[in-house]
C-alpha cells in the first residue's frame, strides 16, 4: 500500500501533563505535516519544552493521544525523531570527535559525512574540546549532532537562545543546510524576529494549550501584521 502523504506527520489530541499541582499541558491538540518549518512560540512556562519532550519520547506519564509518523512514542517513533534539548548535554572534557562517535553508537541513522559537512560549515575542528569553546560554538556542535541524523522529525528547543546575533544567523543557516525537504522541523523559540523569514507555519501556546496556529503567510495576510507583531498582540 502506498503511503498516505495527506496524513499529518505529527498528531496530538487532548494531550495533558501535570507536574504535581502544576499543569504543563492542558488538552493540547495539534496536527503538523512534513515538508515545513514550524515555530513553536509562547511565554516561558507555557508548556513548549514539555510538549517537545513528549514528542521525543522522553516523557511518558501523560494522557491523550500522540502519534509520530503513525507511531505512538516509543522505539519506532524515536527512530524517526531527532531532539535537541535547551541545555548542554555533552561532557566538557570531550572532543568533537568523541561526540561524533557517541552519536554514531547511539543512532543507526547518524550520518558522519553530513556531520562533517556541518562542522566544516561552522568552521569547527573534530580535535577541538568543548571546554575551550564559546557558548555559540558549543551550540553549533549540538546542532550538528541533532541535524546529522536521517530523521523525519527534528525537534529543536531554543537552539539560538543565549548566542550573539551573528552566531544565530550561522546556526540557522546550518539547520536549513541539512534539513530534508520532506522533513518536519519544529523549533521552539522566543526570538521570533530572527526566525520569521524561515517559518512556514507557527504554533502559539499559552497555559498548556494552543491559542493560535496556521500558515505563516495566511496569518500575516489575515492580520496585516508580521508574526512578531501577532505574537506581541496575542500575549499582551
Amino acid at each position: 500500500m502506498a503511503p498516505d502523504y495527506r496524513r499529518p506527520l505529527m498528531e496530538v489530541a487532548d494531550l495533558r501533563k501535570s507536574y504535581g499541582p502544576t499543569v504543563a499541558l492542558d488538552g493540547l491538540d495539534l496536527q503538523l505535516h512534513g515538508g515545513q518549518i514550524v515555530g513553536l512560540l509562547g511565554e516561558n512556562g507555557c508548556g513548549k519544552t514539555t510538549l517537545l519532550k513528549v514528542l521525543a519520547g522522553l516523557v511518558s506519564d501523560y494522557s491523550g493521544e500522540v502519534h509520530i509518523a503513525g507511531h505512538q512514542p516509543g522505539p519506532e517513533s524515536k527512530a524517526k525523531v531527532s531532539f535537541l534539548p535547551d541545555t548542554s548535554f555533552l561532557p566538557d572534557h570531550a572532543r568533537v570527535s568523541y561526540c561524533l562517535e557517541l552519536y554514531a553508537d547511539f543512532f543507526a541513522d547518524f550520518d558522519r559525512e553530513k556531520a562533517r559537512d556541518l562542522l566544516g560549515f561552522f568552521r569547527l575542528q573534530e580535535s577541538m574540546r568543548l571546554r575551550d569553546m564559546s557558548k555559540g560554538m558549543r551550540e553549533k556542535v549540538q546542532v550538528t549532532l541533532a541535524m546529522a541524523r536521517q530523521a523525519q522529525v527534528f525537534l529543536l528547543d531554543e537552539p539560538i537562545s543565549g548566542v550573539d546575533p551573528a552566531a544565530r544567523e550561522v546556526i540557522l543557516q546550518g539547520i536549513l543546510r541539512s534539513l530534508g525537504e520532506d522533513s518536519l522541523l519544529l523549533i521552539s523559540t522566543h526570538l521570533i524576529h530572527d526566525l520569521e523569514p524561515l517559518l512556514d507555519a507557527v504554533v502559539m501556546m499559552r497555559y498548556g494549550s494552543v491559542v493560535l496556529s496556521g500558515s505563516a503567510d495566511d496569518l500575516r495576510a489575515e492580520r496585516s501584521a508580521s508574526l512578531d507583531q501577532i505574537f506581541k498582540e496575542t500575549y499582551s
